[in-house]
Formats: C-alpha cells, sequence, structure tokens
C-alpha cells in the first residue's frame, strides 16, 4: 500500500472524528501541538534533527484564534512511531507505546474547512520537496513527548522525551538518502539525560538497514539494523553498547559484533541527571573510539576488539577425533606403597567437649528456656479438626532472664586434638602421564576473511527501541556525519550550551562543602582544623611576638613570665606540638 493511500485514509478517519465530535458543546479550550521535524542537509555528509513545539488554548468564542490553531495544524514529519506488536511478552505489555499524546477538540464546522486546507497544502509540500512525512493519529494512545528538560532548561530547547515506565517503545526516522559505507567515516551523536535516573533500561539508537521491506510503522525489535549505540543500565550493571552486524560472506548469515567494555566508571552519567553526548567515531580502517561528553572512553579495532571475532580461525578441533580409552591424563597419582599408620584413627570424631568446661554458678537446670505464652488464647475461628490442636507460642522463660542459663548444661564443644580425618595416601608422579587431551586441528571449512568490516550494510533510519522501567528519558540533537569537526561544532552549539546552564545553575563551593556536612557531620572538625591550623601556624611563625603575648598569661608560669627568656616560648610551641598530636 503506497504512503499516499495511508494519508488518504488517514485523512477520511480523521474527518469521521472531527463530525463525531461536533456534538460537543461545551469545549472551554484546544489545545494543539505542533511537532515538525526534517532531516536538514548542512553540508554533503551532515543531517540534523530540529524540534518545534507550539501550543495554543483558545476558547470556543474566538473566532480569530480557531484560524490561528489550525494554521498550525498537526503535521509530523521524519519521526513515525511504531504501531506493532512485540513478540514474546505478555499481551499487556506487547504492544509499542509510542505515539505522541495529544489530542484535538473540535466544536464548529469551520475547523473542517481549514482541516480540507491544511491538508491540501501539506500534499503540495510533500511533493515539491519530496519529504517523506505523514500525518500521525489524533487518537492519544503514546507516550513519547516534545518537550524541555524539567532542569537546567536552555529557552527555546526541547528533546523527544519517552514518558511512560514498564512499556516498550518505537519510533523512528528516515534519512534523506542511506548512508555507504565506503571511504568516509561515519560519525553518530546524540544527547541522553537520565532525567529521573534509570533503574533498568537503555537509552540506544539503532542505525536500521537499507532495506526493501523496512516498514517503521512496523518498527520492532526484530527489525534489521546495522549498528546499535548507547547507554543501557540494569541493576548494577552499567554499559554502554556498540553492537554491529556483520555478514557473512561465505553463507550470508548475520551475526552481531560486541566491542569490548569501556575503561572507565560509567554510574556517574546514569545517576547525576545530566545531560551527557554519546558520540561513536567509526573509521573505514577499521578503527573505532567512542567518547562521552567529548572524552574518549574507549577505542579499538573491528577486526581484534570485538566479541565474538569478525573472522572465524583457520583450524578448528576435529569433531571425529576422541581422547583413546588408554590416555592417561593424570599428573599425579597415590603412592602405591603408602600404609596407613597404626595409630590413625578414621573414627575420631572433629569436635568433642572441652573437659575443662565448669557449669556456672546459678543455672537453673529445673527451667526450660522457652514457656507458652501464659496471657496467650486460642482464636475463635481455630478448628481442631483442620488445623490440629491449638498450642500457646512459645516466648523467652522470664525466670531465666537474671540466670546465666537455664534447662540442660552441657559443656562446649571444642576441635578433637586427635582428629586426623580419613586417611588418604599422599600423590606422587605418575609416570604414564601423557598430557591433557586434545582433539587433533583440521582446517576450518567455514573459514573466511574479511580485512574490511567497515564496510557494513547501509542503513536510512534511526530508530529509538527501547524498554525501561524509569520514564522522562530525554533524547535530543542526533547528528549523523562523516567529519568529526563538523560534529564537535554541532556539539558545541547544543550540548556545550546545556552544559553552561547545567554549571551555572551548581551550587557554589561553599554551599557543596554546607551540604556536605549536613549528611556527615563530622566534616565540620575536618573544616575547621583545615582553617585554622594554616592559620594558627602562620600567626606562630610571621608575629612569634604578639602570639607569645597573646596566650603568655594562659600558659606560661609566673617564673617564666618574668624572666623574659626563650623558654616560655618554647613551653609554648610543646603545648602547640601536645595539642596538635591529640586532634
Amino acid at each position: 500500500m503506497s504512503r499516499f493511500v495511508k494519508l488518504n485514509q488517514i485523512f477520511i478517519a480523521q474527518i469521521i472524528l472531527i463530525i463525531h465530535v461536533l456534538k460537543c458543546f461545551s469545549v472551554g479550550k484546544l489545545t494543539k501541538i505542533l511537532h515538525s521535524s526534517e532531516f536538514c542537509p548542512i553540508n554533503d555528509d551532515l543531517m540534523i534533527t530540529k524540534y518545534i513545539l507550539n501550543i495554543y488554548s483558545i476558547h470556543t468564542a474566538c473566532f480569530l484564534n480557531y484560524l490561528l490553531a489550525f494554521s498550525c495544524f498537526i503535521i509530523f514529519c521524519s519521526w513515525q512511531v511504531s504501531k506493532t506488536m512485540k513478540e514474546d511478552a505478555d499481551e499487556d505489555i506487547a504492544k509499542y507505546d509510542g505515539s505522541f499524546s495529544s489530542m484535538v477538540y473540535v466544536c464548529e464546522f469551520l475547523m473542517i474547512i481549514c482541516y480540507l486546507l491544511i491538508y491540501i497544502l501539506f500534499l503540495t509540500r510533500h511533493l515539491l520537496k519530496k519529504k517523506t512525512c505523514f500525518y500521525m493519529s489524533l487518537m492519544p494512545v503514546g507516550k513519547w513527548e516534545v518537550e524541555p528538560l524539567k532542569e537546567n532548561k536552555v529557552p527555546g530547547d526541547l528533546g523527544l522525551v519517552l514518558k511512560s515506565r514498564a512499556k516498550h517503545h518505537a519510533i523512528a526516522a528516515l534519512l534523506n538518502r542511506p548512508f555507504a559505507f565506503k571511504d568516509k567515516p561515519l560519525i553518530v551523536q546524540y544527547e541522553v539525560n537520565f532525567q529521573d535516573g534509570i533503574d533498568c533500561g537503555g537509552a540506544y539508537i539503532k542505525l536500521l538497514s537499507d532495506s526493501e521491506d523496512l516498514d517503521l510503522d512496523q518498527f520492532h525489535d526484530r527489525t534489521p539494523y546495522t549498528i546499535m549505540f548507547g547507554p543501557d543500565k540494569c541493576g548494577e550493571d552499567y554499559k554502554l553498547h556498540f553492537i554491529f552486524r556483520h555478514k557473512n560472506p561465505l553463507n550470508g548469515d548475520v551475526e552481531e559484533k560486541h566491542a569490548k567494555r569501556p575503561d572507565v566508571d560509567l554510574k556517574k552519567i546514569y545517576t547525576d541527571k545530566k545531560t551527557h553526548l554519546y558520540t561513536l567515531v567509526l573509521n573505514p580502517d577499521n578503527s573505532y573510539e567512542i567518547f562521552i561528553d567529548q572524552s574518549s572512553v574507549s577505542r579499538g579495532s573491528l577486526l581484534t576488539d570485538v566479541v565474538p571475532p569478525v573472522n572465524p580461525p583457520k583450524e578448528v578441533d576435529d569433531p571425529k577425533d576422541s581422547k583413546p580409552e588408554d590416555w592417561d591424563e593424570r599428573a599425579k597419582i597415590p603412592d602405591p606403597e603408602a600404609v596407613k599408620p597404626d595409630d590413625w584413627d578414621e573414627d575420631a570424631p572433629a569436635k568433642v567437649p572441652d573437659p575443662d568446661a565448669v557449669k556456672p554458678e546459678g543455672w537453673l537446670d529445673d527451667e526450660p528456656e522457652f514457656v507458652s505464652e501464659p496471657t496467650a488464647e486460642k482464636p475463635d475461628d481455630w478448628d481442631e479438626e483442620m488445623d490440629g490442636e491449638w498450642e500457646a507460642p512459645q516466648v523467652p522463660n522470664p525466670a531465666c532472664s537474671a540466670a546465666p542459663g537455664c534447662g540442660e548444661w552441657k559443656p562446649p564443644m571444642i576441635s578433637n586434638p586427635q582428629y586426623k580425618g580419613k586417611w588418604k595416601a599422599p600423590l606422587i608422579d605418575n609416570t604414564n602421564f601423557q598430557g591433557v587431551w586434545s582433539p587433533r586441528k583440521i582446517t576450518n571449512p567455514d573459514y573466511f576473511e574479511d580485512l574490511h568490516p567497515f564496510r557494513m550494510e547501509s542503513f536510512r533510519a534511526v530508530g529509538l527501541e527501547l524498554w525501561s522501567m524509569t520514564s522522562d528519558i530525554y533524547f535530543d540533537n542526533f547528528i549523523i556525519t562523516s567529519e568529526k569537526e563538523v560534529a564537535d561544532r554541532w556539539a558545541a552549539d547544543s550540548w556545550g550550551l546545556k552544559k553552561l546552564v547545567a554549571s551555572a545553575n551548581e551550587p557554589g563551593v561553599l554551599s557543596q562543602l554546607a551540604l556536605a556536612a549536613e549528611e556527615r557531620p563530622w566534616l565540620w572538625v575536618v573544616y575547621i582544623l583545615t582553617v585554622g591550623l594554616p592559620i594558627g601556624l602562620a600567626v606562630l611563625f610571621c608575629w612569634p611576638k604578639v602570639w607569645a603575648a597573646s596566650v603568655l598569661e594562659c600558659h606560661c608560669p609566673a617564673e617564666f613570665q618574668q624572666s623574659d627568656t626563650p623558654a616560655c616560648s618554647f613551653l609554648i610551641l610543646k603545648t602547640l606540638i601536645s595539642l596538635f598530636r591529640c586532634v
């Protein structure tokens, strides 16, 4: 079915919906969301996504505002929500929770006329610009939003936000042309903010393969992709995925290749609720590098640093080879000439009562350790035929609280000095040892050598296919380019601005120290010593007479004060050293 046929069907369905809601005469406001998004070529290899969101609230009595609202009717380009069902999942969560939450209430016939005009303008725009756009349904069935950050907002800046938790989400956007892996690098970059932290879920993107049957309406977890990249976390397992799908040149099988884990601790980026920038650089020489906030966290080669390896081994174990029955792999064997000593008692227990233990004085032998609770009563609904004979619950014997113990006294157990355990002959070298057996090697029938894994299958769409136990995951500023400098400039104008706003809103050093001391009061002692000791030492060595005069009366005997000798200064210094050691 062509896209224009789909558009006409959607249009007819929405006209029916408009006629249906014309019956409503008491609507007070109309909320209109305009979400316009398109990939715009900045240079030959750059594609960016722009988001625009305007909300109009109008009263039914205002004719001019109706016209204003419908001049900004819903046109949603590039980002396309999935409408399929996830396999191998419960029915109540199998549907991808993917459309934008928006509802339009119309109460005047004039709106239908405006809508017809907008529809004609949209088709004309589509034909002239040849953009892949579509109308989204007016029904509020999704949990994606376009909105600003909760904290550290940049005026006028909006992002794509995953709004629901414990749901499957899928949304994708077509590129204006496929990306072919030839002689230019691939740079993928975007921003993520876990605004409420993250318990379990991902924020990775998929570059969807350029296949003939690619249908973004049916985008799901099994839609073929070329590269998957981005953060993922569940429990205490913090990941940063870089996965690419490699096609076997012999049989055409496709296998996922996982890059090695980054060498840095990723926990902070999942918990600090800040916007982080993720960048993947893939070069034609098969090298790759991953950046977080423009700092390198992992690098390697597609040939040597992925699991499983791109190229299989030249030789493999012969599946027909088997170990001979007389093959001896034992490096050590029991000494056949060893004899168990006559005094070796294998039956001796490991623990014996302490012969030197004495029963404590006041031990109550006749008192039980537990007694029935005297105030307990049998429940009214107790059925002895069904529940058995009722017994009061047992509680500690109050008579034992003042005694060292109750009941039969037994001496404590200690290790038995005579215990030796089961006797075993000592081990000696095996003269027949032949080593660990391994099957012989044969040429791998499935061997191939691909020296250019960079030349992957081209892709023509970007998708987010996610499951998350946390909502309000913020995405923004996706960029795909072949020039690292372009990605850096794009980051400076977008993520860099967010970083500046966040830095400006952070509390000062003194506020951070005070906040830390509220959680750990002992830090006040550290603060006082850190500030007070340098000041005291500075006064001592720079103005010794002033300092000595101020403490002379308190720390020097009268005979030292009158003698005007260095003995008092020595005594004061000794006192200070003693105080410092005490602290």
